[in-house]
């Protein structure tokens, strides 16, 4: 047994040092594997039929035909791996998703060569092999291939091995290379169905200095500045700006102010009486749902803390917090 386990791990080395991480591919003849299907092989018995019936009745027409079947069977063996040969690959890292839902691989081929058709790409999960995505791919060409995959389990994991296939032209040979992506995808915790109400503010009652911030949509005015793309016409002081034109200046605008929201602290300590995996699903849904209404939001979750702030950064760093806790 042990001469065994030694063994094993001595050809599972070898053959991942044949497979490179990479998020890029390049299928050559040392990587591009080929052996007949069923259908191949069904067709190489029928083939071996006809020899021995043309032997025994000696039928040259017999022979004829038996050979002739035999140069479209090695040339279809040649056109399979041709097929494949040569395709350079590279990968799009994915964007993060909740446990439970898909992601999107997004892979480019580049054909330096002929058209390549009926490329199939498939990845090696824990069930067995993922259903295939398939493209064709023009002569000296490009191509976009993109491949849904389940997300189980939370946290920063690994992508799958890829298998990349072709069984053209006549499906008698399948022809594949194995692609070992270098790229993670964090699968962030499963957001809670029913929106629980945000935990109350131990410092809800303190006095705290009122702030306010620039934005479009207030109402307290806090003074003029030039224009800039994006700002809207309603915001323009035409009277000023008339003259401003005349003199060759640029548009006044109205500047706004409008009172921050008080922030909102997301305790893990909020969540108890939960297991860990349903802690996590209230508190991604809090994040979400703060991030939806601008309400700015900090987290604090078993002894690592975000201070608050918002927007795309600030949502992904919890939700990365979020996903790689460990109980």
């Amino acid at each position: 047994m042990a001469v065994f386990n030694v063994m094993r791990r001595r050809w599972q080395f070898w053959w991942q040092a044949r497979q490179p991480v990479a998020d890029t591919h390049s299928t050559t003849q040392r990587n591009v594997y080929i052996v007949p299907t069923l259908a191949g092989l069904a067709f190489c018995g029928t083939l071996g039929v006809l020899l021995v019936a043309s032997i025994n009745e000696q039928l040259s027409l017999g022979y004829a035909l038996t050979f002739a079947l035999t140069g479209a069977g090695l040339a279809s063996m040649h056109t399979t791996h041709a097929n494949l040969r040569g395709l350079q690959m590279d990968l799009r890292a994915p964007d993060g998703v909740h446990a439970g839902d898909e992601f999107t691989l997004e892979l480019r081929l580049h054909n330096p060569g002929k058209a390549r058709f009926g490329i199939a790409v498939s990845a090696q999960l824990d069930s067995g092999l993922s259903e295939p995505a398939w493209v064709d791919v023009p002569a000296l060409g490009h191509a976009v291939l993109r491949l849904r995959l389940p997300a189980l389990k939370r946290g920063l994991r690994e992508l799958p091995r890829l298998v990349v296939t072709t069984r053209f032209p006549l499906g008698f040979f399948r022809a594949w290379s194995y692609w070992r992506p270098a790229s993670k995808v964090w699968v962030y915790p499963q957001a809670e169905a029913v929106l629980a109400p945000f935990p109350t503010q131990a410092e809800a009652g303190s006095a705290e200095a009122a702030s306010t911030r620039q934005s479009p949509s207030g109402t307290d005015f806090s003074g003029v500045r030039s224009y800039r793309r994006g700002d809207s016409m309603k915001q323009i002081l035409w009277r000023k700006s008339a003259l401003a034109l005349d003199q060759g200046l640029p548009l006044w605008v109205r500047e706004t102010e409008a009172p921050l929201a008080k922030d909102l602290w997301l305790d893990w300590r909020d969540t108890q009486g939960r297991d860990v995996e349903a802690r996590l699903s209230r508190l991604t849904a809090w994040v979400l749902a703060a991030e939806r209404q601008s309400q700015p939001y900090g987290l604090r979750l078993a002894g690592r803390e975000l201070a608050p702030s918002l927007g795309a950064a600030h949502r992904q760093a919890c939700l990365e917090l979020l996903a790689d806790f460990k109980a």
